[in-house]
């Protein structure tokens, strides 16, 4: 007899047992949606229409591709029913219309469909076949079928009104989060000194997640662990005055706002996303509008990351409606920007450029601000890194180029910004094929991760090798992507 040759989940890769049939594992079986899902052949995803679907990374064409090569041809529909979805959302995610980026969704949908691990550009997750992703697990992280970002037009309307009228209703209602239940602990009086303490450890905080990223595993981890077992505990068991107790929100929200940028960093957006709608609820109970839009301004910032302009437009009008009310010219400034950059991601080229005149009025307003310091990042060299990426979206590439030279003439202390101000110069640079600048401006930034951790440049910096794949036979880039390789950035696949 030959070797018995061991048979393994299409999944998750587990061994199977001798006699199993269905060619998944028991808990992946218990997974799949019951609705009728259809089997597929052990080739089906070595044929060509899929290969190249899944070496593009766009799961929208994957989707589309799955369909086509289907024997029996599926429906958009159907495809929806099984990932829980709508059939407008599978629409807009085959359309580009709604780019997947969300680690969690691409987790749970590549495991719907049994995607083997061998074909995907992600590293499925790891335990019992992704069983902590399921909703009874984690119902915080679980993807909903109303929660493809930028699709849910009842949210951008609901926002629109509600950060013109009442934040609030945004925090009480539309982006308040599963929260557990405590257990009551003994209260004890807050007073002004607690509250600057925890004040002072954000700011610790901050400093090194400015300096090394939030890739940096125990930093991360303190302030985290500060966070659930000293801060958290204060708010729910802690008496204070009602103007105490409002500086005590706001100083929470300022460290939730901080783990949710660490969040971030390390790949983590459900997290992330839970962190920052902590915070903008905490602002609403303190009636803190400044704040608040300054968690709007974060939000709108990760939806543009992630390439969902509609929600970034959407979160940067509801920041510029709120920071108007709060009335500092600095933070309109750079809520205006943000909207600036939303607006030349959707493509609007005149809502964007008015945007930007609005920022500029605004920043140059500011002088006679007292500024609070949660807002002393943002700077004339942090403002000219957002016109920099508007005028790069927008097309204007030399443009893009003066600004992105200017957000270098930044203060010490903010060596991340520095790694991806760093990288997006080069990305103008890339944009105007000015080969050779663009590759050293490039190696440059990629010497800085040796320092700075944060998967964010990793992102920035592979699509500096993407924009100069047209150049991709050069000397130069062919050193520049070896280099990436090695720091393991991942660059374009030759065709």
């Amino acid at each position: 007899m030959g070797t018995l040759r061991h048979r393994t989940c299409c999944t998750c890769a587990a061994r199977l047992a001798a006699d199993n049939r269905s060619g998944m594992c028991s808990p992946c079986t218990r997974q799949t949606p019951k609705i009728g899902f259809p089997a597929v052949q052990g080739d089906f995803w070595d044929s060509p229409v899929l290969r190249e679907a899944l070496d593009a990374r766009q799961f929208g064409q994957v989707l589309r591709a799955y369909r086509k090569a289907y024997p029996a041809g599926l429906t958009q529909a159907q495809v929806a029913a099984w990932l829980g979805l709508t059939q407008t959302q599978i629409s807009r995610l085959e359309s580009g219309r709604s780019p997947a980026n969300d680690l969690v969704k691409l987790d749970r949908w590549a495991r719907v469909l049994r995607i083997p691990q061998r074909y995907l550009w992600f590293k499925l997750s790891t335990g019992s076949c992704g069983a902590h992703l399921t909703p009874s697990a984690n119902p915080s992280l679980s993807p909903s079928p109303t929660n493809v970002e930028g699709d849910d037009v009842q949210r951008r309307n609901f926002l629109k009104v509600a950060a013109s009228a009442s934040t609030t209703i945004v925090g009480e209602s539309l982006l308040t989060t599963n929260t557990k239940k405590h257990p009551t602990a003994p209260s004890n009086t807050v007073g002004s000194p607690e509250v600057d303490m925890i004040r002072e450890m954000t700011q610790t905080f901050r400093r090194l997640d400015n300096r090394h990223g939030g890739g940096h595993g125990h930093v991360k981890a303190a302030a985290r662990s500060y966070l659930e077992s000293t801060v958290e505990p204060l708010l729910r068991n802690g008496r204070s005055k009602t103007a105490v107790k409002q500086d005590l929100y706001c100083a929470t929200a300022e460290l939730h706002q901080l783990a949710g940028w660490m969040a971030y960093d390390t790949g983590q957006a459900g997290e992330g996303r839970q962190h920052l709608r902590r915070a903008l609820r905490l602002c609403n109970e303190a009636g803190n509008d400044a704040l608040a839009a300054e968690m709007f301004a974060a939000m709108s910032h990760h939806a543009a990351f992630f390439g969902s302009a509609d929600a970034a437009a959407d979160l940067a009008l509801a920041a510029r409606q709120t920071a108007k009310r709060a009335g500092l010219a600095r933070l309109e400034a750079e809520t205006a920007v943000m909207e600036a950059h939303a607006l030349a991601l959707q493509g609007d080229k005149k809502g964007s450029m008015t945007a930007l005149h609005d920022a500029e009025k605004h920043f140059a307003a500011h002088q006679h601000d007292e500024l609070p310091q949660w807002l002393g990042y943002f700077d004339e060299a942090y403002l000219a890194a957002k016109f920099a990426h508007t005028f790069r979206e927008l097309g204007h590439s030399q443009q893009a180029e003066q600004f992105a030279r200017r957000s270098l003439e930044m203060s010490d202390g903010y060596e991340r910004g520095r790694l991806f101000n760093t990288a997006l110069l080069a990305s103008t640079l890339a944009d105007q094929r000015r080969v050779e600048e663009a590759c050293v401006t490039a190696s440059l930034a990629i010497r800085m991760t040796g320092t700075v951790r944060s998967v964010r440049t990793v992102a920035y910096l592979a699509d500096v090798g993407k924009r100069l794949e047209p150049c991709r036979t050069s000397a130069a880039v062919i050193r520049l992507y070896q280099h990436m390789t090695r720091a393991g950035i991942p660059v374009p696949r030759t065709s």
